[in-house]
């Protein structure tokens, strides 16, 4: 055994891409991230609060999707940190932030416009920009970006 590595945590960074670059759903707009978070969660939307990120290519191609957390009936946390890792680890050039309000209610609340900032900012910082947060309910969706909020 070597004593250097049985005294230290490995860290793996792992990503693996299950789909061929044309079989890629493509985002144009709004619309089009709404529509694929609206399938990743499927039935649950009105059920509790998730907040999932969609991780695109530089051709704005869907690389894959992840859940950064999961909530309650009125509300869930999404760290930053998490989010960002996640991006980064896929070697995504572009993320697109979605959340669902079980109430139906699509309004963004004072902590969720604080978060796009904080979000929006950061990934001007690192070069990996956020090209829309997604407030979501099983028939409806809000754009910051589309809104001029953003």
């Amino acid at each position: 055994m070597n004593l250097f590595t049985s005294q230290f945590s490995e860290i793996e960074i792992v990503y693996k891409n299950k789909m061929l670059h044309r079989d890629m759903k493509k985002i144009t707009c709004s619309n089009d991230a709404y529509e694929v978070f609206a399938e990743v969660l499927a039935n649950r939307i009105d059920h509790k609060e998730f907040f999932y990120i969609l991780l695109l290519s530089r051709a704005n191609k869907v690389l894959g999707f992840h859940k950064v957390s999961e909530g309650g009936l009125s509300g869930t946390v999404a760290d930053p940190k998490i989010i960002f890792q996640t991006a980064l680890k896929a070697n995504s050039c572009s993320i697109i932030l979605g959340h669902n309000h079980p109430s139906g209610n699509i309004a963004p609340s004072e902590a969720d416009i604080k978060l796009t900032r904080r979000l929006k900012n950061a990934g001007e910082f690192l070069e990996l920009p956020v090209l829309f947060h997604i407030v979501f309910s099983s028939e409806k969706y809000y754009s910051f970006a589309d809104e001029g909020a953003f």
